[in-house]
């Protein structure tokens, strides 16, 4: 089978979505000739033996212009059997593909791409994305708006992105937790990691002005550590700033149990995870602006971190509340704090929280994607 993929997530930019493409690429690599459009850099970056044609990242006419002509180019060259648009914003681009190629195409959906508020785009990219032959949702959350939006529900499936899992050595384990807690000055107590992009949805503001402080409270030697820093390139998303952070954290007075370390390399991640207690994803329920999964739950679960969530979008789907972490009401700060104190005092088990995350692994993602292009496609 031969497949053209085009996206705009990719690597060298850092994030969940540009995780998953990676590993979308990776992974029907290994089963498949991959062909890649995506943003310069993306070469340098991508898994081995794929061939990659770049387009410039911004302005965002640009991208749609550089792009096309490259996937235009692939499509006629390639002939790829299916096209796969990374996200719902590259759909226009994969129908084109495709259509000239005589192939099928498919449109890997996250949520936010069915739903942004601006009418081009629903003129423009919807319909992309409803002519598709097989649409992938990232949870149940995003079938759900992607069924509302006029998708055929015979067409559209979930696909969970997946996790790296861990096999941590416990030794090594503890001695990167003594290293990089004293590395980072928080003492003996509890730490909280929060991963993500700082954007209004991911809650940060909210969380630091009303849950840090009745923790705070009840834990005065407790840190929150804040992996993430603004996107540039985000879909239509509110922003936050470290700034606006460490702005209400002073308010609050909070502002000495909070370490703000901007953006990070996957390997630094990992060891942060493993100095952590618990994994804090205060994610909002913001109108049109939906959290399509919570991958980075399943990541905390891989290192056999907890996760304290409120229950809002995919997230339901990414924690399993009393096994993986505690789903909380969305909103109720108080019963967020005293989630997080539950699983610092009586922690789950590390195992059966990395257990829940092992059906998550990339290789079954990926196996799961080419599964459902075969039974819709050809096999070139």
């Amino acid at each position: 089978m031969r497949i053209l993929l085009i996206s705009r997530n990719f690597p060298p930019l850092v994030g969940g979505m540009e995780r998953l493409n990676w590993h979308l690429a990776a992974e029907l690599g290994a089963r498949a000739e991959v062909r890649l459009v995506s943003i310069r850099g993306a070469a340098a970056e991508a898994p081995q033996g794929i061939v990659v044609r770049e387009a410039a990242l911004r302005p965002l006419p640009w991208f749609f212009l550089g792009a096309g002509i490259g996937a235009v180019r692939e499509a006629l060259r390639f002939r790829p059997d299916w096209v796969i648009a990374g996200s719902g914003l590259t759909a226009p681009i994969a129908a084109l593909a495709a259509r000239l190629a005589g192939a099928n195409y498919a449109v890997y959906v996250h949520g936010l791409d069915l739903v942004v508020g601006s009418r081009l785009y629903q003129a423009g990219w919807l319909p992309a994305i409803r002519r598709a032959d097989s649409v992938f949702a990232n949870s149940a959350a995003t079938l759900r708006l992607a069924i509302a939006a006029g998708i055929a529900e015979a067409r559209a499936v979930v696909v969970h992105p997946g996790v790296t899992l861990a096999h941590p050595d416990p030794e090594e384990r503890l001695q990167i937790r003594d290293r990089i807690r004293g590395e980072l000055d928080v003492g003996a107590g509890p730490v909280l990691l929060s991963v993500g992009r700082l954007t209004e949805r991911k809650g940060m503001v909210p969380f630091v002005r009303d849950v840090l402080p009745l923790l705070a409270r009840r834990c005065p030697d407790l840190c929150l550590l804040i992996v993430g820093d603004t996107p540039s390139a985000a879909l239509a998303a509110p922003l936050e700033t470290a700034g606006d952070i460490l702005d209400v954290a002073v308010r609050a007075g909070v502002d000495q149990h909070i370490r703000l370390l901007g953006q990070v390399e996957e390997n630094r991640l990992r060891q942060l995870w493993f100095a952590s207690d618990v994994h804090v994803f205060p994610v909002r329920e913001m109108p049109n602006n939906p959290e399509g999964f919570g991958m980075v739950a399943v990541e905390a679960a891989a290192s056999g971190v907890p996760t304290v969530a409120y229950a809002v979008g995919g997230v339901v789907d990414a924690v399993q509340d009393g096994v993986s972490g505690r789903l909380v009401p969305p909103g109720d700060s108080a019963g967020f704090a005293e989630a997080v104190l539950q699983m610092v005092q009586s922690p789950p088990s590390a195992q059966a929280v990395r257990d829940f995350s092992m059906p998550f692994a990339w290789p079954a993602f990926g196996e799961r994607v080419f599964e459902q292009l075969q039974s819709g496609g050809s096999d070139g």
